[in-house]
């Protein structure tokens, strides 16, 4: 098998002045107003096409139709919950492609084998319809169904009163995913039918709470523009940041930037 260039392996990352930076990483990152942003994106942004070629293109393209849900949603969705890991398993017993948590959701949305959440358009197709549920039962409010999906309708009011706040983080990540997706506020614009399975991503750091990742990337972010990070739960519960790229050029640059911030590649 041929070896992938050192430069688009996932390498890690180690850090000298991390001290600062974690302390720096507080619980009380800003936040846009999700309901607000969301509410735009359903206006403004749903029916414009994915920045790039996703992993199994086809199946989100079939789900979206089928339920009449914007495929950039179910592909942020899909970045934030597996990064398109068909295998992926979390702690918390959820599976595949959109994390399909079994067997109660599984079973409700009439998958009675696990090994079927494996098979990423059966996949897709459940979570897609289960997104499809919990956007009629809050009246189309994609800040809110985004909260159930996470967290179970039980516990997200339909009025949105009193959500919990790991819920709202849940919305605004799964929204830094989507635009990730549709290629907003990208250091450089992918090329048309750039392939997502090229991209790729180096580790930095990773965190045991989801703040820390956010507010380090806020403050990393600032230090250094000209970055492309970005951040993922991974299914340890684990929060890791990664630095992305689309070739060697961008690979090298941003490795100088990090150099001038305390980065050093290992």
């Amino acid at each position: 098998m041929a070896r992938l260039p050192v430069w688009l392996h996932k390498t890690a990352l180690l850090v000298s002045g991390l001290v600062l930076f974690v302390l720096a990483a507080g619980s009380h990152a800003t936040r846009p107003d999700l309901d607000a942003a969301w509410q735009d994106y359903t206006l403004n942004q749903a029916k414009l096409d994915p920045a790039f070629t996703f992993p199994h293109a086809r199946c989100f393209r079939a789900a979206s139709l089928a339920y009449d849900i914007p495929e950039s949603l179910l592909l942020a969705v899909a970045r934030g919950e597996s990064d398109f890991d068909a295998s992926a398993r979390s702690h918390a017993n959820a599976h595949g492609v959109m994390q399909i948590l079994w067997p109660d959701t599984a079973r409700h949305l009439g998958i009675h084998r696990l090994s079927d959440l494996y098979e990423p358009c059966t996949n897709i197709d459940a979570g897609t319809r289960y997104l499809q549920e919990l956007l009629a039962r809050y009246d189309g409010n994609v800040h809110l169904a985004l909260a159930a999906y996470n967290y179970g309708p039980g516990r997200i009011a339909k009025d949105g009163y009193g959500i919990p706040s790991g819920a709202v983080w849940y919305s605004g990540y799964i929204y830094r995913h989507l635009n990730y997706v549709l290629g907003n506020g990208a250091v450089r614009k992918p090329l048309p039918d750039t392939l997502y399975s090229s991209i790729g991503q180096s580790t930095l750091l990773t965190f045991g709470e989801p703040y820390r990742a956010e507010a380090f990337i806020a403050r990393l972010e600032k230090q250094s523009p000209g970055l492309s990070l970005d951040w993922f739960r991974r299914g340890t519960g684990e929060f890791e940041v990664v630095m992305t790229y689309q070739d060697r050029d961008e690979f090298e640059q941003s490795a100088r930037r990090l150099a001038q911030a305390g980065f050093r590649i290992d």
